[in-house]
């Protein structure tokens, strides 16, 4: 039989179905598989009940009617958990998830930041984890609508780096489902080289407000992001880590370029007045530096305004 020939799942639960989960979602939907979207926020589940998922694109929208659940333990036992919450909330996710975990059900994060993978292994155990990082660009634009701001594609691997069955059909589900996607055998480099990008992009648009691109326009945000980025680098040597590109910094602006119009998931969080993933992201690199005695300055402060302006009230 040819790949991608056969159905690679049965039952695949979307934990999480903001905007890369729900994208991810509708395209396994419509290529076929027995897909339910699990989420706390009960509008949006509501939304999707009542209306269908609303998927608003370039060439006209897309109205899908697909099955939505805030009660996990209606997704029954999966083959693949599509793990896609906010990072602030994989331990209690996690906890969720183990109502429905079975003996051979995948769980893949496919979330921004470090420290996923860690509480999704102590919490699930190592065995049940894939780690992957996409390039799509999404926005949730409110209950039950989502905007696919890019197509892009999805790397995906085992954390010990093995090419295995298990991994081959996730990919072969992802191919058939129309989406790019790529087997990785080094995970840390992969989900260490997405950090960056975001760190560079993320935070920096959250707080001036700026498209991806835009940050690229200024001099004082390319000075910034410029810091950003060494300062990642240079943890990032000192444990160890290899980038998935030879110029870490030009990869985080050619992804800038790439997605010029695009909105930061934290800039959309700050415009919703939502927590932001901050301390997975450059948080994280603040944490490691002072483990390993390296000065993060930038980080550090980019950190602290955006935890700064959470607590603001946007309905005044």
């Amino acid at each position: 039989m040819l790949l991608g020939e056969e159905v690679f799942c049965t039952k695949i639960a979307v934990v999480g179905s903001g905007a890369v989960g729900g994208l991810f979602g509708s395209f396994f939907h419509k290529s076929g598989e027995d897909v339910i979207f699990v989420d706390i926020k009960k509008d949006h589940i509501e939304a999707i009940q009542s209306v269908g998922l609303t998927i608003v694109q370039q060439n006209g929208d897309e109205k899908l009617r697909v099955k939505a659940t805030t009660n996990i333990e209606e997704a029954g036992t999966p083959d693949l958990i599509i793990f896609s919450v906010k990072s602030y909330a994989n331990e209690q996710a996690a906890k969720d998830c183990l109502k429905i975990v079975g003996p051979d059900t995948i769980v893949l994060t496919v979330q921004n930041g470090v420290g996923n993978v860690e509480t999704l292994e102590s919490i699930l155990g190592r065995d049940h984890i894939l780690a992957g990082t996409t390039s799509f660009g999404g926005t949730f634009l409110g209950p039950g609508k989502i905007r696919l701001s890019g197509k892009g594609s999805v790397s995906i691997g085992e954390l010990d780096g093995k090419i295995t069955p298990r991994l081959e059909k996730v990919i072969d589900g992802f191919t058939k489902a129309g989406i790019e996607a790529h087997i990785s055998q080094d995970v840390t480099s992969l989900i260490w080289t997405k950090l960056l990008v975001n760190a560079g992009i993320n935070t920096l648009g959250a707080i001036t407000l700026l498209s991806n691109g835009q940050l690229l326009e200024h001099e004082e945000t390319q000075t910034l992001q410029a810091a950003v980025v060494a300062e990642g680098e240079a943890v990032a040597k000192a444990k160890g880590i290899e980038f998935m590109t030879d110029n870490i910094l030009e990869h985080v602006r050619s992804v800038a370029r790439s997605t010029y119009h695009n909105k930061s998931s934290m800039r959309q969080d700050v415009e919703r007045g939502s927590r932001t993933e901050v301390l997975a992201i450059n948080g994280v690199i603040v944490a490691e530096g002072k483990k390993l005695g390296i000065a993060t300055p930038v980080n550090e402060v980019l950190t602290k305004l955006n935890k700064a302006i959470e607590k603001r009230d946007i309905s005044k």
